[in-house]
């Protein structure tokens, strides 16, 4: 430990002067209790802070893993900015760079390495860092070690092995979005035993934002509602939609309308979708229209108005979601346009999610039997042996993404490296197993709904939801008022 006490440090690096929430506790707990943690804040409380502060005053290296390569990159710009020496490691990566930022780290040089879990996939990865001296592993996006959470990775389910092979270093684990039933799940997976582990939540602390639900029966009605938040909220806003059409749909009567406005989704080249991204934290452009593949990563403190114009898939999301408003702490809107049909859309995005052990079967055989013509095949001739070129089936892009999160496959069919490294594993096997996943998911999207239909406060509900009971009626949603 160095003498520099954690005040200090915060005034020196991050310019602030106090602590907020529970920051100062978590951080006591690690750096003066040397206990494991597990902090549950909402979307743009500080979790980074809970973990950043310590890293620089223990001795040996913070080991960060984190699923958002984007978001590992910002977060790693922003500490540099600050004169924290800090680096990531991810496939984006050039392999010689790869390497002089582990020996920088093994070294002692860097203080915090943020790298994927998938980086423990590499043997030399793994022979290097097991020489680092690490005070503190640092769990970024911790609900992605749960199969029952909303963004499951696979080698996130392999941290205590992690864990073991740096030495079972102090371990902080940290998310915004965690049911009591990921909650445990999370602890069972960094091989903690419950009484080893402190859990800090901060509820739902986020006052200033507004929570309304609005029935709406056509686009046109949706159209209507939007136009009139538009209208009324002059700063700057982000509108969620789950399909990239119905995207497109509404960009074009709002620009009729004569709202200026940008467009955000997965299918733009990369090239505009980082521009889209600067404009709008730098002000330019104030109103983005964007699937969930935005936000990750948007610290934009001023954002006035979230609206979701399509129901979302769970309340995990919804929350991540909405937590990008108001970070500034200003009064800020968070409306959500129900549409019934959208249930069709949710549901049937569950269905091509959640392919059943007859199909990941077939899939793998194709691969196999194909081994040496695997890449100059294209997805269109999987879609044609698996669905009959059905292109709203989307269950083919679904298995090459679980072969590749669980180590199955190596590489991909778009850049012709696909490759079978491993075997068909019993998560993809097991028909029960497979089943209850789908009917958890099922249940995500039943709880939107009962979000929706709540006659008791929204805030209440949500907290609720995330195993906080006991929260006050918010005086700040549309059942309050």
């Amino acid at each position: 430990m160095t003498n520099i006490n954690s005040i200090q440090i915060l005034k020196k690096y991050f310019n602030h002067s106090s602590f907020k929430g529970r920051q100062e506790e978590i951080i006591s707990r690690l750096t003066n209790d040397n206990g494991h943690s597990l902090v549950l804040m909402p979307t743009g409380g500080g979790k980074s802070v809970c973990y950043q502060v310590p890293a620089l005053m223990f001795e040996g290296g913070t080991l960060v893993i984190s699923p958002l390569i984007a978001l590992m990159q910002d977060q790693v710009d922003a500490l540099k900015k600050k004169n924290i020496p800090a680096e990531f490691i991810n496939s984006t990566v050039q392999p010689d760079k790869r390497k002089k930022n582990l020996d920088a780290f093994v070294s002692g040089k860097i203080k915090l390495l943020y790298v994927t879990p998938e980086r423990f996939r590499k043997a030399e990865f793994v022979e290097q860092i097991k020489n680092a001296n690490i005070s503190l592993l640092a769990v970024d996006e911790a609900h992605c070690i749960s199969e029952w959470g909303h963004d499951f990775r696979p080698d996130y389910s392999r941290i205590a092995e992690f864990r073991e092979i740096i030495n079972n270093p102090l371990t902080i684990a940290l998310t915004a979005t965690a049911t009591p039933s990921v909650q445990k799940d999370i602890i069972n997976k960094l091989g903690l035993e419950k009484d080893e582990i402190k859990i800090f939540h901060q509820g739902i602390q986020r006052p200033n934002l507004r929570l309304e639900a609005v029935d709406v029966i056509d686009e046109q009605e949706t159209l209507t509602e939007i136009t009139k938040v538009l209208t009324e909220f002059k700063g700057s806003g982000i509108i969620y939609f789950s399909l990239i059409k119905k995207l497109e749909n509404y960009s074009q009567l709002l620009e009729a309308k004569g709202f200026s406005h940008s467009i955000y989704h997965g299918k733009l080249e990369a090239k505009r979708r980082k521009q889209t991204q600067r404009e709008f934290l730098s002000g330019k452009q104030k109103l983005i229209l964007a699937t969930n593949a935005f936000g990750m990563g948007i610290d934009k403190p001023d954002i006035r108005f979230v609206i979701h114009a399509e129901v979302p898939s769970s309340i995990e999301s919804y929350y991540q979601e909405i937590g990008r408003a108001g970070r500034d702490g200003k009064d800020s809107l968070c409306m959500l346009i129900y549409n019934q049909e959208d249930l069709y859309t949710q549901m049937e995005f569950i269905k091509w999610a959640n392919p059943d052990a007859h199909y990941y079967s077939k899939m793998f055989e194709i691969i196999n039997n194909n081994s040496d013509r695997v890449n100059s095949l294209d997805i269109e001739y999987f879609r044609e042996q698996m669905s009959f070129k059905d292109h709203n089936d989307f269950r083919v892009e679904t298995v090459f993404s679980m072969f590749d999160r669980y180590g199955v496959t190596e590489g991909s069919i778009e850049n012709k490296d696909l490759k079978l490294v491993g075997s068909l594993l019993h998560e993809l096997d097991d028909e029960n197993h497979l089943k209850e996943k789908l009917m958890q998911d099922n249940k995500k999207l039943l709880s939107v709904v009962n979000y929706f239909k709540t006659e008791t406060c929204r805030r209440v509900f949500i907290s609720d939801y995330f195993g906080f009971p006991g929260e006050k009626p918010c005086s700040n949603c549309d059942i309050c008022s």
